[in-house]
């Protein structure tokens, strides 16, 4: 949204809004504008971007920079972000960052990608709060461990409501998820995925959606639109809001599944209705 491997929580993750596969899977991304669906982007439209109406309308605008993203039009999703940042959007900030963690469509650079987390969090991403505490506690080879530090923002993710964040300073050193970002920190991205695969198929939904969001960002697996959308499905079916609004985005853009509006409302409801937050909003522009 990572997934972060960011996000989108990311990720992307591009995300309950804390996908993390790295930063990929996190991204805060809309899935419907004003009266209805925002169209998904072709390689026709990729350089018609209005920077100006992006400003305008930030939320829309954010989605539009995950759909460049989702079809791996890095540089245009890094051009709509930059726009955005420049007003003091925060997730905007964060998508940022996740771009420099995960090298995607420019040089990797671990420490810029850590100060537009600490922009993100400034300007009330919420996600970047949550990825500066993974960064911080894990550590990386570029960054030193300090669990002072990630303790710090776990906490104040986790006291502004984000449930994975709170599950985070109470789990076990032995649980799956945190042996998973144990393993990227460390940079065993072969590792990580084989430890989500194996979770995601004993029926863990969280592994799941972030195996979802392994194959769309194309982190430690090859880049598969379809493994991604089978993944998702399964942990939205599973009850998993994130993974309900990682499929209403599929739906909505046409990326991964046939684009079917009605498919793209009814998912995106749902997730709304588990609690997640980026459905909420997205739900409110309406």
């Amino acid at each position: 949204m990572t997934s972060p491997l960011l996000t989108g929580q990311h990720v992307l993750r591009l995300t309950g809004s804390n996908c993390r596969l790295a930063a990929v899977f996190l991204f805060a991304c809309c899935v419907t504008a004003g009266a209805g669906a925002l169209p998904a982007t072709t390689d026709g439209d990729a350089d018609e971007i209005d920077l100006t109406e992006i400003v305008r309308r930030p939320t829309i605008g954010n989605y539009r920079g995950y759909a460049e993203f989702k079809m791996a039009r890095y540089a245009q999703a890094r051009r709509i972000w930059e726009a955005l940042d420049a007003k003091d959007f925060g997730e905007a900030a964060f998508n940022l960052g996740v771009l420099y963690e995960d090298g995607l469509g420019v040089r990797k650079d671990i420490p810029r990608a850590l100060a537009y987390y600490r922009r993100g969090a400034d300007n009330g991403s919420p996600k970047a709060v949550f990825r500066l505490g993974i960064v911080y506690w894990l550590g990386t080879a570029d960054i030193p461990r300090n669990e002072a530090q990630g303790r710090h923002y776990l906490e104040l993710a986790a006291a502004a409501g984000d449930l994975e964040a709170a599950q985070y300073l109470n789990a076990a050193s032995t649980d799956t998820l945190v042996g998973v970002d144990r393993a990227l920190a460390q940079g065993q991205a072969a590792e990580a995925i084989g430890l989500l695969k194996a979770a995601a198929q004993q029926g863990n939904r969280r592994a799941q959606t972030r195996l979802g969001w392994a194959y769309e960002a194309g982190r430690g697996v090859e880049r598969d639109l379809a493994q991604a959308a089978v993944w998702f499905s399964k942990a939205a079916t599973a009850g998993d809001g994130e993974a309900m609004y990682a499929l209403a985005v599929m739906y909505a853009t046409g990326a991964g599944q046939t684009k079917d509006p009605a498919a793209a409302d009814a998912w995106l409801h749902k997730s709304a209705a588990t609690g997640y937050a980026p459905a909420i909003e997205d739900l409110k522009t309406r």
